[in-house]
């Protein structure tokens, strides 16, 4: 009872709407997505995504999130895992642990976090090791 050009959509391409937490919104739990998601209201909880992870000025999220990019203008406190970009807004607050491959960051920006950057970086963290002291210089 449909003509060729306006046949149903399949579901499947549902799945890759964004999703929205609107302000006045708090959830408490894990959420687990395909699709990007913008956080407008306050989150406890964790956020899985292949998708992009976007915290609103009056979003915060609080717990454990992975996901390819980020942009933040809210509030953030735990894990952040970022495979790709992660933007911080002038009016971003980050507190915890991150794990970036690529960071922007504008200047008013409050970033007080321990950082691991770089590709294929892990939850390890990377230490400079001092120089050695009066060793001669070696010329190859």
């Amino acid at each position: 009872m449909f003509s060729d050009n306006k046949k149903p959509r399949p579901m499947e391409n549902f799945g890759g709407q964004p999703n929205r937490i609107e302000k006045n919104t708090v959830i408490k739990g894990d959420i687990t997505s395909e699709a990007d998601f913008r956080i407008d209201g306050k989150l406890e909880g964790n956020v899985k995504t292949s998708g992009k992870v976007v915290i609103g000025k009056d979003g915060l999220i609080k717990g454990k999130v992975e996901c390819v990019n980020a942009d933040i203008e809210g509030s953030f406190n735990g894990e952040l895992f970022v495979s790709e970009l992660l933007s911080l807004k002038t009016t971003a607050k980050i507190e915890g642990t991150v794990n970036v491959s690529k960071l922007a960051v504008e200047p008013g920006a409050t970033f007080n976090a321990s950082c691991s950057m770089g590709k294929g970086t892990s939850t390890a963290t990377h230490k400079l090791q001092p120089p050695k002291v009066n060793e001669p210089a070696k010329v190859s």
